[in-house]
């Protein structure tokens, strides 16, 4: 069988198969933007949550990227995402990686 360049994988055996369609495109939008991170805790009965703001892609695709890297869960509201818990670090390492200019607010 040859491969058709009009043809589209829908299903394979091949653990190491990737599927060019399923490419992030939220991590190429955002290349160049400004990104705010900070870890807040009021009206959450305590609870740590690392807020994102500043963005203008798709939030909800960022927010999944974000929560598979935390291993936690998380949320768009209000144009921000937040995620469980205190990622700043390890979510600014990621933005920069993806070549957005990450600026920590609060302390």
């Amino acid at each position: 069988m040859t491969a058709n360049k009009n043809s589209v994988l829908v299903f394979s055996t091949n653990p190491k198969q990737e599927n060019p369609q399923k490419e992030n495109h939220a991590a190429k939008a955002i290349k160049g933007q400004n990104a705010y991170i900070e870890c807040d805790r009021k009206g959450r009965k305590g609870k740590n949550v690392t807020v994102i703001s500043g963005l203008v892609t798709d939030l909800k695709l960022l927010k999944k990227d974000l929560q598979k890297l935390c291993g936690c869960g998380g949320s768009v509201k209000n144009g921000t995402v937040e995620i469980q818990g205190d990622h700043r670090t390890r979510i600014a390492a990621f933005l920069e990686k993806k070549g957005v200019k990450v600026k920590h607010k609060g302390g």
